[in-house]
C-alpha cells in the first residue's frame, strides 16, 4: 500500500472519530445505527468489529462483534435477539440495528472498526422515547354551586418533560376552551381549579398528556348541583312524610272508633233499663184448680177481702183527691229543683172512684159465696 493510501485511511479515520450524532426513536420501534468504514480495503481476515453501550453504569458493554470470522450478538441479556448487523460488515457497511426499543436501550452506543493495526471508530447517541401511559383523572371538592373544586390528571410512566392539557368537550363532542372560572396552577399544569362554581361549569373535562413520543388522554365529568333542588327535594321529603303520618292518623282514629262503637253494642244489652215496667200481676178465676184449697179458708179469706177492699177504697179516694204525680215525673222535679203546681182533680174522676168503692163490698162477698 502507497503512503498517500495510508495518509488518506488515517484523515478519514481521524475524522470518523470525531463524527458524532444523537438518534431519537419511539419505544416498540425499529433503528439503525450507522457506521461505515474504509478498513475493509485491507486485509478481509484481520478485519474486527465491534460495538459497544454506554448507558448509566460506569463500564460500557459490548453489544456485538465479529471477530476472527464470527459474529456473537448475544452478549447483553436485555438485548438478546434483538441486535444485528444492518448489511454487510465485511463491505465496510458495519451499521447496527436494534428492533423493538425499550427505554434500557437508550444511551451511547460506539462502533469501533480494526483492521491490519487501523482502526476507526463513530459515537451515536440514542434516545428511546416513551409516550406519557393513559393519565388518571379525578376531581376533588364539592359540586355545588358557589363551591370550590379542583381537577387532577397524572401520568406515571413516559419519556420526561411530560406535558398537561386541559380542555372541554361540548355536548357535540368538540373540544373547547375552559370555562371563565377555570384557572390553571401554574406550579403543576396539571391541575386547574374552578371556583364559585355555576352551572356554566357543569360539562366533560379532558386531560392531554404528551411528549416528544406521543400523548394520551383521560375524561372527568363536572355536575354542578343546583341549591335549590336541595329545598325542592326536602320539602318534597317532608310532604310526603307529612301525608304519610296523616294517613296512619286516620286509619288509627277510624280503627278505634270502630273498637268503641262494638265496646257499647256488646254492652248495651247488659244494662237495666230504669224505665222497664214491672211484670203485672196473674187473676186467678175462680173455677181454677185453686178454688178447693182457697174455699178451706173461707173463713179468712172472706174477712181479708173485706178489710183489703176497704182499704183499696180509701187509697183510690186519698190518690183521686190528690195531684197524681207518677214515679218517672217526681224524679224530674227532683232533678230540675223547682216544684209544679198541683192539678185540680176532676170531677168526672172523683165520682168514678166514689163508684169503685161501693162496688168493692159486693165484689168481696162474691168471693166469699164462692
Amino acid at each position: 500500500m502507497s503512503a498517500l493510501s495510508i495518509l488518506f485511511l488515517a484523515s478519514c479515520s481521524a475524522w470518523m472519530s470525531q463524527a458524532q450524532t444523537e438518534f431519537k426513536r419511539v419505544a416498540e420501534a425499529n433503528v439503525t445505527l450507522p457506521c461505515h468504514h474504509r478498513l475493509h480495503l485491507l486485509e478481509s481476515t484481520s478485519l474486527d468489529i465491534e460495538w459497544l453501550l454506554k448507558d448509566s453504569e460506569a463500564e460500557p458493554k459490548v453489544v456485538i462483534t465479529y471477530a476472527g470470522g464470527n459474529i456473537y450478538n448475544d452478549l447483553i441479556e436485555e438485548q438478546k435477539g434483538r441486535v444485528s448487523f444492518a448489511s454487510n460488515f465485511q463491505d465496510g457497511d458495519a451499521s447496527l440495528e436494534i428492533s423493538l426499543l425499550q427505554p434500557s436501550d437508550a444511551g451511547q452506543y460506539t462502533c469501533k472498526v480494526k483492521n491490519a493495526g487501523q482502526y476507526e471508530w463513530s459515537h451515536i447517541t440514542l434516545k428511546v422515547l416513551e409516550k406519557p401511559s393513559k393519565p388518571k383523572c379525578w376531581k376533588e371538592g364539592e359540586m355545588s354551586e358557589g363551591k370550590e373544586i379542583a381537577l387532577q390528571c397524572n401520568a406515571i410512566s413516559g419519556t420526561m418533560p411530560i406535558m398537561y392539557t386541559w380542555q372541554r368537550i361540548d355536548e357535540e363532542g368538540k373540544i373547547g376552551s375552559l370555562p371563565p372560572m377555570a384557572h390553571i396552577n401554574l406550579s403543576n399544569p396539571a391541575q386547574i381549579f374552578m371556583k364559585n362554581l355555576t352551572w356554566v361549569a357543569t360539562g366533560l373535562y379532558q386531560c392531554t398528556a404528551s411528549n416528544e413520543a406521543g400523548q394520551e388522554n383521560c375524561v372527568v365529568e363536572v355536575t354542578v348541583q343546583y341549591a335549590q333542588n336541595f329545598g325542592i327535594i326536602a320539602g318534597a321529603v317532608c310532604g310526603v312524610m307529612g301525608g304519610l303520618a296523616l294517613i296512619f292518623l286516620v286509619v288509627w282514629l277510624t280503627i278505634k272508633r270502630k273498637e268503641k262503637r262494638k265496646y257499647e253494642e256488646e254492652e248495651a244489652p247488659n244494662e237495666i233499663r230504669e224505665d222497664a215496667e214491672a211484670p203485672k200481676a196473674r187473676l186467678v178465676k175462680p173455677g181454677s184448680s185453686s178454688s178447693g184449697s182457697r174455699s178451706s179458708h173461707s173463713g179468712s179469706s172472706s174477712t181479708r177481702s173485706t178489710a183489703n177492699s176497704a182499704s183499696r177504697s180509701q187509697q183510690t179516694l186519698s190518690t183521686e183527691a190528690t195531684p197524681h204525680i207518677t214515679p218517672t215525673q217526681h224524679g224530674h222535679l227532683e232533678m230540675d229543683g223547682r216544684e209544679t203546681e198541683p192539678k185540680k182533680p176532676n170531677p168526672a174522676n172523683v165520682i168514678k172512684a166514689e163508684a169503685t168503692a161501693m162496688m168493692a163490698p159486693a165484689q168481696s162477698r162474691a168471693f166469699q159465696t164462692v
